[in-house]
């Protein structure tokens, strides 16, 4: 009985309500959950990403490579083998063999809420490791991405009885992608920072960052346990560089800017030309291995040795960095090397190119400093090269340049590199070898700041009397049950705002001793006609948003109302098709 009346102290009836909001507000994003979600999904795609690398660094790929070297020969019966066994795989044993790898991770994230159809998950797999073991110029990152990318959207699935929403799916979908790329590459910041810019080539998916980040650190910390945690290439870094090394790395980003240029231009023909060609799927995979065997041929042939640009080439990074090479080989490999990726995966081989693009860089980095700068600072030029050819390959620079710190320990090269890889992303331009990439909805809605709030508002309206019970609200409220909510008036004017969600919260059997203004949410966003959409946008989606934005006139006249999908049918409008008229553009400056 005592307890009961510390309840309902006055002070505690008061008070905690409010504590309940701040409570509210401050997990309004239910972060909380993503500390038993995330790591869920970082432990079983480190798992899983533990037995591709064992499977295909540990035992396929060495033995093939010896064979290879030893009976150069057999190079391309041995390609053109395993790319028939790819094609198929993926022609009889998946819905589209053309979808797959980063690529269909992307599309799921913007057409499809993050849904990716798991049933063909191993043979996509199983196809991968045909791909990339019998000397594909791929590497891990593809299986990788697109393993972590199912293992979290079919994690979706099972946990959606929690109240977890098709938003939440497509979180989970980047933490599985960010998991594999930190596992298979044994670094989780640059797992974090490529998974988030995946998906757009001018801004990142920021919803999934702390997600993407528990994830994995937890797939890292994984796979690091059965294989260690060193940096999976021995690079040789430096201390320092000079002024002049700034400007001689800008030049090496503008030349690699435009060589990934031409190389993604390339590619994305070449995909297209395989795509639409008329030939049963595992026939252009002969074609594929048949060419990507010759760059392997071709390059054995004039040089020899233990550096072949086939395979996935993680040893190769540590011949090209330790051993010396002439410019006009490494000229050469480094053209033989593209030519094989664009053999390999245009012609539906199964796998991503993120290791060519780095080993590419880095080879036309070294060429770069000893044949035009002559600085014996290699290392320096590699890590410079390595971040721009990636930088402007993907269109993520930011994952370029922590990539090359993680992976490869070249920690004192962060500056040159981040220069090389801003101006390599400015001069490819929107060239990205993923097809599937897109701008960022924001850089569209810019357009819509010259448009007036009451160009878009809706004008017909429901108001609620504050002084009606919710059983007459609901009562009148019948016709009109699609909007999301309803101003509410009393004698003084306008004083907040009801929706039929906090309705519901009430019990039925008090609705008709409940009035309107008791649940009424008294902060309500209000907004002047003339006012343009995006500062509309910015109060829907600020802090304390809400679902529904009134319009006021100066004088307190309820004009109508905005909410956010009235923005997004405006951007339909005016970001693809109609223009902004020419009354609402801002006057020139003088």
């Amino acid at each position: 009985m005592k307890r009961v009346k510390v309840l309902q102290h006055p002070l505690l009836r008061k008070y905690f309500p409010l504590v309940h909001e701040d409570l509210m507000a401050v997990y309004s994003r239910d972060l909380q959950k993503w500390l038993f979600v995330a790591p869920m999904i970082g432990i079983t795609t480190g798992l899983a990403i533990t037995g591709i690398v064992v499977v295909l660094l540990g035992r396929l790929w060495p033995w093939v490579l010896n064979y290879y070297l030893t009976h150069h020969w057999a190079i391309i019966p041995g390609l053109v083998l395993g790319f028939a066994a790819t094609g198929l795989i993926m022609q009889y044993l998946t819905p589209d063999p053309d979808e797959h790898s980063t690529e269909e991770v992307i599309r799921s994230y913007h057409e499809h809420e993050g849904d990716i159809d798991v049933r063909p998950f191993a043979a996509k797999i199983l196809a991968a490791i045909t791909t990339v073991g019998f000397g594909g110029s791929a590497a891990l990152e593809g299986p990788s991405i697109y393993g972590g990318a199912a293992i979290g959207s079919w994690l979706w699935t099972k946990l959606r009885r929690f109240r977890f929403n098709n938003r939440d799916r497509r979180i989970m979908l980047i933490c599985g992608a960010a998991a594999g790329m930190s596992a298979v590459f044994r670094a989780p910041l640059t797992g974090i920072v490529f998974a988030l810019e995946m998906p757009y080539r001018d801004d990142l998916a920021h919803e999934a960052l702390v997600p993407s980040l528990i994830a994995s650190v937890v797939s890292y910390v994984t796979l690091g346990s059965f294989l260690g945690s060193k940096p999976l290439f021995d690079f040789i870094g430096g201390t320092s560089y000079s002024r002049t090394d700034l400007y001689w790395s800008a030049l090496l980003g503008l030349l690699i800017g435009l060589a990934a240029m031409a190389f993604v231009v390339t590619f994305r023909r070449a995909r297209t030309f395989f795509v639409e060609w008329s030939i049963p799927h595992w026939m252009k995979l002969v074609v594929g291995g048949l060419l990507t065997g010759l760059c392997g041929v071709i390059f054995l042939h004039i040089y020899g040795g233990s550096l072949v640009p086939i395979g996935p080439n993680y040893e190769a990074v540590g011949d090209i960095l330790h051993r010396h090479h002439s410019s006009s080989q490494l000229l050469v490999f480094s053209g033989l090397k593209l030519g094989a990726t664009i053999s390999t995966l245009a012609c539906g081989g199964v796998s991503a190119m993120f290791v060519p693009l780095f080993l590419t860089g880095g080879s036309l980095g070294i060429a770069f400093a000893q044949s035009i700068v002559h600085s014996p600072a290699l290392g320096l030029y590699a890590a410079v090269g390595m971040a721009s050819f990636i930088s402007a390959g993907y269109k993520t620079p930011l994952a370029a340049v922590v990539f090359v710190a993680e992976a490869t320990g070249g920690h004192a090269f962060i500056i040159p590199a981040l220069i090389g890889a801003a101006v390599a992303y400015g001069v490819s331009g929107d060239a990205s070898a993923s097809g599937d990439q897109r701008l960022h909805e924001t850089s569209r809605a810019r357009k819509l700041r010259y448009i007036p709030v009451s160009e878009i508002m809706q004008e017909q309206l429901v108001s609620a009397s504050a002084n009606h019970s919710l059983e007459e609200f609901l009562h009148m409220l019948s016709p009109h049950l699609q909007h999301e909510a309803f101003p509410v008036f009393d004698d003084t004017g306008l004083i907040g705002a009801v929706s039929p969600v906090s309705i519901t919260r009430v019990p039925p059997d008090k609705w008709a001793s409940t009035k309107v203004c008791d649940i009424a949410d008294k902060r309500v966003s209000t907004i002047h006609p003339d006012c343009d959409v995006m500062e509309a946008l910015r109060l829907l989606t600020s802090e304390h948003h809400q679902s529904i934005l009134l319009v006021v006139s100066v004088k307190g006249e309820v004009k109508g109302v905005v909410t956010k999908t009235d923005i997004l049918q405006a951007l339909k409008v005016y970001g693809e098709g109609r223009d902004v008229p020419h009354e609402k553009l801002p006057e020139p400056s003088s």
